[in-house]
C-alpha cells in the first residue's frame, strides 16, 4: 500500500493564491481531482491526505466537498483561525465529518520567529485536545526552537512536522543548526514527520538521490520508521521534480529498510496518525 501524506488541490485564482509568484508559473493552473487520479494511476498510489494551501475556512469546506466524491482522498487537513476566540465553534462545524483529520497554520509565513508562543494561538490549539485531531506543523528551520516549546506545551495533541522543516539543501553540506533543532523536536514522542517537499529546498539547479540522502539519514535516525512517513507535496514539488522522479528517489532511499519498515513509512504511519483505517 502507498499513502501520500501531503498534497494540495486548488482551482487557481491569483487573488486567493498570492504566494504563487511569477517564478512558480508551473503552479498557476488548476490541480484538482482529475489530475490527482492521473498521479495515482501512474504511480500506484492508494490514497492521499489533502492539505490546506491558504488560510481560509472556505478552502477547508471545498477540500471536504471534493473528498466526498473522490475516494482517493482519505483525509483532509484544513485551517481554522486559531487565534480567534470563536475557534471552538469553527472546529465544531467539522466535528461530524470523519474525513477531517486535523488542521494546519502556515507558520512559515509569519514574520515573528516565535509566533508559536502567542497566547491566543495557543489557546486556540487547546481546542484540539481530546478530539482525535492532528496539528500539522509547517515551519522553517529558524522557527524550530519555538516549535520545540510549542510541542512541549501541547504534548497531548498529535503533531506532524511537514517537509522536515524545510532546510536549505546544498550538495556536500548539512545545516548543523537545523539538524540539532530537528533532532531535539524528534525527541517528543507525539511528533511525527513527513519526508516531503525536500527537492524544492535544494539550492543547486539539479539534484540527485545523493544530494538529499544526508537529510534522509538524519530524518530516519531522528524519527525512526515508527514516526516518519512519505509525502510528495504535489503539485508544489513540480517546481523541482516530476512526481514519479520524487517517488523513485524516495524508494531508493528506503530500499535498505525491511519490508515491515517500508510498509510503515509508505503507508502504515500515515494510516495510524491520521486514523485512515
Amino acid at each position: 500500500m502507498l499513502i501520500d501524506s501531503h498534497h494540495h488541490l486548488w482551482a487557481y485564482d491569483p487573488s486567493e493564491y498570492d504566494w504563487i509568484s511569477d517564478e512558480m508559473s508551473v503552479l498557476k493552473q488548476d490541480f484538482l481531482a482529475p489530475q490527482l487520479r492521473e498521479i495515482a494511476s501512474d504511480n500506484n498510489i492508494d490514497g492521499f491526505i489533502s492539505i490546506q494551501a491558504r488560510q481560509s475556512i472556505a478552502e477547508t469546506r471545498d477540500l471536504l466537498q471534493i473528498a466526498s466524491t473522490e475516494p482517493l482522498i482519505r483525509g483532509v487537513i484544513g485551517w481554522v483561525p486559531f487565534a480567534d476566540s470563536d475557534v471552538p465553534a469553527a472546529i465544531e462545524e467539522f466535528a461530524d465529518n470523519a474525513t477531517l483529520k486535523g488542521f494546519r497554520h502556515v507558520v512559515q509565513d509569519e514574520p515573528d520567529d516565535r509566533f508559536l508562543d502567542g497566547a491566543e494561538f495557543n489557546a486556540g490549539i487547546r481546542s484540539l485536545a481530546g478530539r482525535d485531531l492532528v496539528y500539522d506543523l509547517l515551519v522553517f528551520p529558524k522557527q524550530l526552537p519555538a516549535a520545540i516549546d510549542f510541542a512541549d506545551r501541547h504534548s497531548d495533541i498529535p503533531m506532524v512536522l511537514d517537509h522536515i522543516a524545510k532546510p536549505a539543501i546544498e550538495a556536500g553540506k548539512l545545516d548543523e543548526k537545523w539538524r540539532t533543532d530537528f533532532c531535539e523536536l524528534a525527541r517528543r514522542d507525539h511528533v511525527c514527520c513527513k519526508f516531503s517537499g525536500v527537492a524544492t529546498e535544494v539550492r543547486d539547479e539539479s539534484w540527485s538521490v545523493e544530494t538529499i540522502r544526508p537529510y534522509w539519514d538524519v530524518a530516519l535516525e531522528a524519527f525512526g520508521t515508527e514516526r516518519l512517513m512519505y509525502g510528495s507535496d504535489w503539485p508544489v514539488c513540480l517546481l523541482a521534480t516530476e512526481y514519479t522522479r520524487w517517488l523513485s528517489a524516495v524508494r531508493e532511499l528506503a530500499a535498505p529498510l525491511s519490508e515491515a519498515e517500508r510498509e510503515r513509512f509508505f503507508a502504515g504511519n500515515a494510516t495510524k496518525v491520521y486514523r485512515l483505517a
